[in-house]
């Protein structure tokens, strides 16, 4: 200050006019860079309240360029594939402006939701995230949405009963929705199911456009097997067996432990496996590899093997035995055929036992098929 004071004091002819010359040289230029320079005129847009079958809405974000360079965009992205964003695509001149528009679908997405857009440009804001929120109202459901498959005249809300763990000496049971959408009444029946499979219709014969429902129940007293097994039942209506589709009813039948007194479970079988997982690395098709996983039995009391079963592609031999005795082992080879399969693999064997801690366990197979000559 001392200096601009002595600088005006020795040329006092300047006067006031030389003061504002000074005053607007030296005046910083504001609001501008000399890069390129992105500014939204707002980095949120609130929605509201959009119902769900409203079809897709828009909104455009408006940016101006406060730089002295051309600003171009170089990628817009959105967090969800229900955001569509875009954007100018020429470079955007000093001073001109710009917009992205960024368009949301809220079908088949209830509730609150906030996407982001990010933008990358060459601006010196490298990267400028958008945000747009609000809440989807759900659309009122339809017979179709609540009973999505259809056999005949009658909808149903899956084709699927899973009794998820079943045991030797259970009965567990599900229950599937379903609606006559015709105008005569239906009688519904299960034809012939296994043993251990029984149902009951509520009610037998259902009125036109009336809600029932099936209820499956799965005896594991009954069925001679072990493991993940899955059955497909036909459904008749009047009578007439329907063809085109079934029920299916799955379950994965494991030993009863909840028996099991403190001694009991201390003395009980504990499966150790040398390994759990046979990974063969890199082969060319058409060649055959095969592990040999050690079973080691540290429980006090027999291990047994109730089954052994394979995904596609493994093939497992025999155990060397199906009942070891505490301390005991046995062997288990497992073979891969690359035969006509390609690229990353990963197969599975599982065995079912009477080991309270592990009563499913699953080994591993993993590799690469390179079928280039």
């Amino acid at each position: 200050m001392n200096r601009l004071h002595q600088f005006f004091t020795k040329n006092r002819k300047w006067g006031l006019s030389g003061l504002t010359i000074f005053l607007i040289v030296f005046q910083p230029v504001s609001g501008q860079f000399r890069d390129p320079s992105i500014t939204f005129k707002t980095l949120n847009h609130n929605f509201g309240i959009l119902p769900e079958e409203g079809g897709p809405v828009n909104y455009r974000f408006e940016f101006t360029n406060n730089g002295s360079e051309p600003l171009v965009l170089n990628n817009v992205t959105s967090s969800c594939g229900c955001t569509i964003p875009e954007w100018s695509k020429k470079p955007i001149p000093p001073g001109a402006s710009g917009s992205i528009l960024v368009t949301f679908n809220p079908m088949g997405r209830p509730g609150a939701f906030r996407k982001v857009i990010t933008v990358k440009s060459n601006a010196r804001e490298k990267i400028v995230t958008l945000y747009i929120v609000g809440i989807v109202k759900p659309r009122p459901k339809s017979i179709a949405d609540d009973y999505p498959i259809q056999m005949g005249q009658v909808r149903f809300k899956t084709n699927h009963l899973s009794m998820q763990t079943v045991t030797k000496n259970q009965i567990k049971s599900d229950t599937i929705g379903i609606y006559n959408g015709s105008d005569s009444p239906v009688a519904i029946s299960l034809v012939k199911p296994p043993a251990y499979l029984s149902f009951k219709v509520i009610p037998e014969i259902l009125g036109a456009k009336k809600k029932g429902m099936i209820i499956g129940f799965f005896d594991g007293s009954k069925i001679d097997d072990w493991g993940f097994v899955i059955h497909k039942v036909a459904v008749a209506f009047n009578d007439e067996p329907y063809s085109k589709n079934f029920l299916a009813v799955s379950a994965t039948i494991e030993e009863d432990f909840s028996h099991l007194t403190k001694r009991e479970l201390e003395r009980a079988p504990k499966a150790k496996f040398s390994d759990e997982v046979f990974n063969f690395g890199t082969i060319k098709q058409g060649i055959k590899v095969t592990h040999h996983f050690v079973l080691t039995n540290e429980g006090k009391d027999p291990l047994i093997i109730h089954k052994v079963s394979t995904t596609c592609g493994c093939t497992v031999s025999e155990p060397s035995s199906y009942n070891i005795p505490g301390g005991g082992k046995a062997t288990i080879d497992c073979s891969f055929n690359s035969r006509g399969k390609v690229g990353r693999q990963f197969h599975t064997v599982t065995l079912i036992m009477n080991d309270p801690a592990h009563p499913t366990y699953m080994l591993r197979v993993i590799g690469t098929v390179d079928n280039k000559k």
